[in-house]
């Protein structure tokens, strides 16, 4: 059986084009009917802010692979000089269920998170030709893992149309946090009104964004719990990972759900935007708003990916 960890991931790197196709066709296999993803389920105790998270799926078509991701998410284990979150995926032969690889790292769930925001921003950059040749900033709040993670993604998935990204950190930054690309913002206002795209990847209690998104601005809200109703109430263009999965758990989806009347068919799935084009539906001055909950299928197939490119070049420990 492969063992990967940290070390492992980050020699084979993050080619998000390649991450981002490789969930292009998780999701053809879920048109198709080809997988399968119980609903997850969140182990809590004690500390009801924390939970582990079960994340059982399996993906046919070109991806074939099945599997489990368990993670872990303490928030309070910043204050201890932790990571918030721990992870690991365990591939299993989908035909015949023999263990395959453990994937030891929060890494492969981190660049998952970067490649599904990736998918919807090279979808929404598609449907849009006023973006095709435009200087895009990007706005980042929250410089966790996922915060950097998706600063690396922007940066190779927009190349030249980057001017520039905008980062704000409540826990403050240091010019040593930053790359060439990226300065600090004095405050989410500021990045937020300045920046065409802005990606919120934070762990707040509680919803502090409360201005409506400029024209034709897109929100990745990455952590989902960041918007004040007054904030997205009128947004037209919503997309969801799985709708199911995201209206619970106090999302901002949930939150619109139960206080605004959104429904499932008020959204668009990630499936109808990349592969459907159905972002055209929507004036291109229309905010965009993509709440991805996070979907076990995208997990395995990242993992799976990640597995065969190591046993391609060689990386990895192989467990007797």
């Amino acid at each position: 059986m492969l063992y990967l960890g940290e070390e492992h991931i980050r020699s084979i790197g993050y080619p998000w084009e390649a991450l981002i196709e490789q969930l292009a066709a998780t999701l053809r296999s879920m048109e198709q009917g080809q997988f399968s993803q119980p609903l997850k389920p969140y182990l809590r105790y004690g500390d009801e802010t924390n939970r582990i998270i079960a994340m059982p799926a399996y993906v046919g078509g070109d991806v074939h692979a099945a599997g489990l991701k368990w993670i872990a998410s303490f928030p309070g284990n910043l204050a201890r000089g932790l990571p918030r979150a721990h992870s690991v995926t365990i591939l299993n032969d989908a035909d015949t269920g023999e263990p395959l690889a453990i994937v030891n790292t929060q890494l492969v769930s981190a660049a998952r998170t970067a490649a599904v925001s990736g998918l919807l921003l090279r979808t929404a950059l598609a449907s849009r030709p006023v973006l095709a040749t435009a200087d895009l900033r990007v706005g980042i709040i929250g410089w966790g893992p996922i915060g950097r993670m998706h600063g690396f993604m922007c940066r190779e998935l927009l190349g030249e149309r980057l001017s520039g990204i905008a980062v704000y950190d409540i826990r403050g930054l240091r010019q040593t946090d930053l790359a060439a690309a990226e300065q600090a913002a004095v405050s989410w206002q500021e990045l937020y009104e300045t920046c065409d795209i802005v990606i919120t990847c934070t762990v707040s209690e509680n919803r502090y964004i409360d201005l409506p998104p400029a024209r034709g601005q897109i929100l990745l809200d990455v952590s989902l719990r960041d918007y004040k109703l007054d904030a997205i109430k009128d947004i037209k263009a919503v997309i969801v990972d799985d709708w199911v999965e995201v209206c619970r758990e106090n999302t901002d989806i949930e939150l619109l759900h139960r206080q605004n009347g959104l429904t499932r068919e008020g959204t668009l799935s990630l499936s109808e935007a990349a592969l459907r084009n159905a972002l055209a539906e929507f004036p291109e001055d229309e905010p965009l708003l993509f709440c991805p909950m996070g979907m076990a299928v995208f997990d395995v197939a990242i993992a799976s990916w990640y597995a065969s490119k190591a046993k391609s070049l060689g990386i990895g420990a192989i467990l007797a």
